[in-house]
């Protein structure tokens, strides 16, 4: 990979960046996919071993042979990207502001498998309003950082950068931008981000303030499983007397998913550093990030979409999943990305003791449907509540209209 700064000033200053990636990448992408080593066929008719030899061999002939990488990087470069040096690594991000004159500045956070890729279709929607059938005084300016050891950002060489740090640099780089008051958005790994960002912690009753400049979140992926439920869940235990139906369906969803797709993420919790292959194979990589779905532990949108078989409307195209995959692949932060899980201390879907204005979207296929009953006790001063009837774990890419008519809600009350 090949990157233009200017001269390094400061490590507090903004420092334009440039993305030029040589062409000997690419041909070397394509000829490393040219000489995967297959495996044999699965054994059943379904993706329940992983993901099915067929679906990835396809995906192979296409990207090799017709997917142009240089589409995505023009859009990215069209972008007006920065790098700030940010407790001694340096952050990358892309800033769109808007052209209406109370714009509320928003920091937009992305996850694993994700990149500043995955929220590209919400910075038109935010920035400029009024363009998609939206009111002015409901613009954005808009900021999408990569996360450390993702993408464009640098790759920690040491420890401690996990969801609490790096929501503290993510305050830090709106303040570094003038940004005095502010809102955060995540899913996945962001959501996490955003909880943490808000004073959120592994236990509730030890909460931290939030930062004064950070006046409100949205979450597609909230923190509202009581830590009870989140531990015996995890342990496969039956659900427990006096939940409502609602919570009931949710509780199962839980069972499901830990129960038959978590393994990626113990992998890269516990063992990160030997998953060389992402490093190595394209095809590895896009295979260990295919087998994340849509989260859902169940053939979703991803697969639906590389397979032609749109079930419900989506947003989402074979180009948008392969322009992810092969930033993951040019920036090689297959296994630097993957060091979060690893670093990270807090419960994934749990509550954390969030008490700003919290604005909640669950969609139909996300890993489990959040109830209104615990989003309400787990963000006390729940402002916007939204359940939609299709849309996944991807919600910027796949459902981006919807996504962001939920944050411009959210957020009407705070500015």
């Amino acid at each position: 990979m090949a990157v233009k700064t200017e001269a390094r000033p400061a490590a507090a200053e903004i420092r334009p960046f440039t993305i030029e990636f040589p062409e000997a990448d690419l041909e070397d992408l394509r000829a490393r996919i040219a000489a995967t080593r297959w495996p044999g066929k699965e054994t059943v008719e379904d993706d329940s071993q992983g993901v099915p030899l067929a679906l990835m061999q396809d995906l192979a002939r296409y990207w090799a042979t017709d997917y142009d990488w240089r589409k995505c990087e023009a859009r990215l470069k069209a972008l007006p990207n920065f790098v700030t040096e940010i407790d001694g690594l340096d952050i990358h991000f892309i800033h769109v502001r808007s052209k209406h004159e109370d714009a509320l500045p928003i920091v937009v956070c992305h996850g694993w498998p994700g990149s500043i890729v995955e929220q590209l279709k919400l910075i038109g929607r935010l920035t400029d309003p009024t363009a998609h059938g939206a009111s002015a005084s409901d613009a954005f300016h808009v900021v999408i950082p990569s996360m450390p050891g993702y993408g464009f950002s640098g790759k920690p060489t040491t420890t401690g950068w996990d969801p609490v740090h790096i929501g503290k640099a993510y305050v830090e780089l709106m303040k570094r931008l003038g940004y005095t008051r502010f809102v955060a958005q995540g899913g996945d790994w962001g959501a996490i981000v955003v909880d943490a960002m808000a004073g959120g912690r592994a236990d509730p009753a030890a909460a931290e303030p939030a930062p004064p400049e950070l006046i409100g979140i949205h979450t597609n992926m909230p923190g509202v499983i009581p830590p009870d439920l989140f531990t015996a869940a995890f342990a496969g235990s039956p659900a427990p007397d006096g939940l409502s139906d609602e919570e009931l369906s949710t509780y199962e969803q839980l069972l499901r998913f830990f129960g038959t797709h978590v393994a990626y993420g113990l992998i890269m919790g516990t063992r990160p550093q030997t998953l060389y292959g992402l490093a190595d194979s394209p095809i590895d990589l896009a295979a260990f990030m295919l087998d994340h779905g849509d989260g859902a532990g169940q053939p979703g949108i991803v697969q639906q979409v590389l397979e032609n078989r749109l079930e419900k409307p989506s947003d989402l195209t074979r180009d948008d999943i392969l322009d992810n995959i092969t930033l993951f692949w040019l920036t090689n932060t297959g296994v630097s990305s993957a060091r979060l899980y690893w670093e990270n201390k807090l419960l994934f879907f749990a509550v954390k003791g969030v008490t700003i204005p919290v604005g909640v979207s669950t969609f139909a296929d996300e890993i489990y449907r959040a109830p209104r009953s615990w989003a309400e006790r787990a963000y006390p001063n729940l402002v916007h509540y939204n359940r939609h009837d299709r849309g996944g774990h991807f919600a910027a890419w796949e459902q981006p209209q919807l996504l962001s008519e939920d944050v411009r809600a959210t957020f009407r009350s705070l500015r």
